[in-house]
């Protein structure tokens, strides 16, 4: 332990001298008359840090890098020499411990953290910068001891301001207790939880801390002298009663209980738990045991009893409370659960930290837990926990401390804004990233960045801690280069979908441009300039002008129906526009749909009047039959159709056989059903299939939903086999997923 030093520098009582000693002697060197701004000296500093890291039993370079960062950021040009002097290790962490001094130091420079919110909005954004800070920290100090160095100086900072009796630097004792000591909660280093929470609620609070200090009206040695015997007596009825249990316990410090009368809206004389203890013992049933041995021992209160065993809070916590009067008259908590049930308590998804930093919500159990960062804090907690057993080992032969080392805490990184602002972006995120989170527009416009002051390529992977300002255009939009993949512009999803947006945006408009050019041609022509846009939309079927320029650029709609609309007024015989088909062509001469001889024999007669159904609108060699109908000759049905189907079942005396007869020149319709991506040009794309095939293409309607285009086709065939083969090329163009005879 390390509790003097001589005149030589030798560390007294201190059994891992040698690297410790070393950078003891050179802060002694270089520091002991070097002042902090807080007047405090450097090696003051370095010895008080020392005797606090050494409770967490922490390793060499760790403690070496404790006494030397504050000769590092404030004795100039002894920054070079430690590397030399002390190894690359200790000199990473003495550069990482001076980044969060620099993070600290932004925090307090920043307006929220010390101010009050003045409406819900502000306090909402202070709360998620205040646990970005916190994120931000733990995430930069890839190595936990980063964090516990500087946790270390903070509350040595503390204790010579309390020993001294001088004010802290404005904003000093806010930060501690809105970061500091949430992380060190986090960790599971209780006690400097609490010494840090209530030597700054000191400073920030003096007159609320005094008047806790006097309702307590005993010491804390005191507080902790009774919880000590109350605890043996306890363990000596346990042991009694043959139940093996861990007793520990601590009295409520000064800012947990101001923190828990505001959280619950109580007044100190409600307040049971001040001083409490906790039973931990090995099954459910020893559970009921223990609490019966406490109320034999000592009165209960049965309005303050909680069996949160057979009833879990929602966040699964499990545990029994009880308050009891003392042997002095004054009541103190008693918490009983088993191993399993602590642990859960302790580093599980209802982690003790989340309901202490939730506020009046967390007592209640509600709380937003984020899962995937509580799994990585327990897991950190538990490493913290392993480095003080000795014959611990892990996977690999590897020490604790050496995954400390290494432990990663968050999958995200922490950057600022030139005002101190942290956002969090996605590993590997760059200034283009950055850009689009501050704003779609300033992402849009960016080309250029600033990390840390210095210009930078576009795709830099930004580092956390990094202050990045971006340089903008007035005008402008990002480039299609952003979105490939190897150039590496954009890691965050939600910022590449912002540039396919702008781009998806610019398309449309380009379409749009290409058919309001068309239409203008068009209404020149016909020499109706002076059309309203807005009413000949409506009565094409279109909201808008722009939809109705969008369709004919997309050959989704004929200018003919335009033309038609242009010479034929509502009112003077306009033709009507089938909703079903939005692009009609004239069919052959030759089609049956006009007139055309169909080839069909009629039980051997081909004189008699026969018409094509509609509904299945069969071709050769389909398989097909007659129905005969009243007034309009034999319907001609493909055998399987269904509305044949149901018109045989009513009327079977009606079916007559029919037959293809000799090979014509007719053709006929047929539908054709096309289920694609939708994407530009489309439709043009299975147009020239059709046209290559030489199959006519009468009527066109399609219908696109959340990104995939339904098309009907009404196109005029000589035979089923021809439809055949000009479907099988259909499926072959691009983002076609399946086409079929309907």
């Amino acid at each position: 332990m390390v509790t003097s030093t001589d005149a030589t520098g030798q560390i007294a009582g201190t059994p891992d001298a040698g690297l410790v000693e070393q950078a003891l002697a050179y802060a002694r060197e270089h520091g002991e008359a070097v002042a902090l701004p807080t007047s405090e000296s450097v090696l003051s500093h370095a010895e008080g840090m020392l005797r606090i890291l050494d409770g967490l039993r922490i390793d060499d370079a760790a403690r070496a890098a404790a006494c030397l960062f504050p000769v590092a950021a404030f004795v100039p040009e002894t920054e070079g020499e430690i590397a030399e002097r002390f190894g690359d290790e200790v000199a990473r962490l003495v550069k990482d411990v001076r980044q969060l001094l620099r993070i600290g130091a932004i925090a307090v420079n920043r307006g929220d953290t010390v101010e009050a919110p003045s409406s819900r909005n502000e306090a909402q954004a202070r709360h998620e910068q205040v646990e970005a800070l916190r994120k931000m920290l733990l995430a930069f100090a890839q190595d936990i001891r980063v964090v516990l160095v500087r946790l270390a100086s903070r509350l040595q900072t503390l204790r010579w301001l309390a020993q001294t009796k001088n004010a802290p630097l404005p904003g000093v004792a806010r930060e501690t207790l809105d970061i500091y000591a949430p992380l060190a909660n986090r960790l599971g280093i209780w006690q400097m939880k609490w010494e840090l929470e209530d030597l700054a609620f000191r400073f920030e609070q003096p007159d609320t801390y005094k008047r806790i200090a006097r309702l307590l009206d005993e010491k804390r040695i005191e507080r902790e002298g009774y919880i000590s015997q109350a605890i043996e007596r306890l363990q000596r009825e346990l042991a009694a009663a043959g139940i093996r249990a861990e007793v520990s316990g601590r009295p409520k410090h000064i800012y947990s209980i101001w923190k828990k009368m505001r959280g619950k809206d109580l007044d100190f004389a409600d307040l049971y738990d001040v001083r409490a203890f906790r039973v931990i013992v090995d099954d459910i049933k020893d559970c009921y045991a223990v609490l019966g041995i406490v109320h034999h021992v000592w009165q209960p209160i049965p309005r303050e009893f909680d069996d949160y065993i057979s009833r879990p809070k929602a966040n699964g916590y499990k545990s029994l409370h009880t308050v009891v009067i003392g042997d002095d008259g004054r009541a103190f908590e008693v918490q009983i659960r088993t191993h399993e049930m602590h642990h859960f308590a302790e580093y599980g998804v209802a982690a003790h930290w989340r309901y202490k930093e939730a506020g009046g919500k967390g007592y209640s159990g509600q709380f937003a837990a984020n899962e995937s960062y509580d799994e990585k804090i327990a897991w950190l907690r538990q490493l913290l926990a392993w480095k003080d057993d000795a014959d611990h080992t892990v996977a690999h032969d590897e020490s604790p401390w050496e995954q400390l080392k290494h432990a990663a805490i968050d999958d995200h990184i922490y950057v600022l804004t030139p005002q101190a602002r942290v956002v969090a972006l996605p590993q590997g995120a760059t200034p283009v990233d950055f850009a689009y989170y501050l704003h779609t527009d300033l992402g849009h416009r960016c080309r250029g960045a600033r990390v840390d002051g210095a210009m930078v390529p576009l795709n830099t992977p930004l580092k956390n801690g990094q202050t990045v300002e971006i340089v903008a255009v007035k005008q402008g939009g990002p480039s299609r280069d952003w979105l490939n993949a190897d150039l590496g512009y954009l890691a965050s999803s939600r910022a590449r979908a912002k540039v396919r947006a702008w781009f998806n945006a610019l398309d449309s408009q380009e379409t749009i441009a290409q058919g309001r050019v068309l239409i203008d041609k068009t209404l020149q022509r016909e020499g109706k300039t002076a059309v309203n846009l807005d009413v000949l939309a409506t009565r094409l079927g279109f909201k808008t002008p722009d939809e109705l320029y969008a369709a004919v650029a997309k050959e989704e709609f004929s200018l003919r129906h335009v033309e038609q609309a242009l010479r034929h007024p509502e009112g003077e015989g306009a033709p009507q526009v089938s909703e079903e088909e939005a692009v009609t062509k004239k069919s052959r001469a030759t089609s049956v749909a006009r007139g055309a001889k169909s080839g069909v024999l009629v039980v051997g007669v081909d004189s008699l009047m026969t018409q094509m159904s509609r509904c299945c609108k069969p071709a050769p060699p389909d398989d097909i039959v007659g129905f005969v109908t009243r007034g309009r000759g034999v319907s001609i049905h493909r055998r399987q159709c269904h509305t044949f189907q149901q018109l045989a079942a009513r009327a079977p005396e009606r079916i007559i056989q029919t037959e293809w007869g000799k090979k014509s020149d007719a053709v006929y319709p047929v539908a054709i059903h096309v289920e694609a991506i939708d994407r530009q040009g489309l439709l043009r794309d299975i147009s020239e299939v059709l046209s290559r095939e030489k199959i006519n293409v009468t009527g066109v309607k399609t219908l696109s939903s959340k990104g995939v285009a339904r098309m009907q086709f009404t196109a005029e065939v000589a035979e089923a086999t021809q439809l055949q083969r000009a479907l099988g090329l259909i499926e072959e163009v691009s983002g076609v997923l399946q086409a079929q005879r309907k």
